[in-house]
């Protein structure tokens, strides 16, 4: 085989890489814009959810004399619990919220899924496992905690 053989194959070959990786930037930016849409209807209903939870929240007689719930720490907890159906630690809360996960900040938020429990807002299944309670008929009274 001479170099000119050689040449002509690399340049086959390069013309068929080249078409390749057209190919795939092509489906790069049609699944990059299929996740953009969809990651939007995903803040969509997470706000939605947020929303409802917080008008829930403030139409329960209970609820509403609570200004611990209130707070936007507490309602952006909440949003993060209305995203999921499974129950949460408190170091996936802190990456959820973008805040650290050193152990003062979990601590601090751990304090805050603590008091959510005592409201009946939050369960614990499991020590350190934190889901949404389920709505029931009668609402204990809250103790008021900070």
């Amino acid at each position: 085989m001479n170099h000119e053989q050689i040449l002509d194959l690399i340049t086959t070959r390069e013309t068929a890489a080249t078409t390749q990786a057209e190919q795939l930037r092509e489906q790069i930016n049609t699944l990059t814009e299929q996740l953009a849409a969809i990651e939007t209807e995903l803040a969509d209903l997470a706000t939605t959810r947020g929303t409802l939870l917080r008008l829930a929240i403030t139409t329960d007689s209970t609820a509403s004399t609570d200004a611990t719930l209130a707070s936007t720490a507490y309602q952006q907890i909440l949003a993060v619990f209305a995203t999921t159906e499974s129950g949460l630690r408190a170091k996936d809360i802190c990456h959820a919220l973008g805040v650290g996960t050193t152990a003062n900040h979990t601590e601090s938020l751990r304090a805050k899924l603590k008091r959510l429990v005592a409201r009946s807002v939050l369960t614990e299944a499991e020590p350190g496992l934190f889901a949404l309670a389920q709505p029931t008929t009668s609402s204990p009274n809250p103790t008021p905690e900070s």
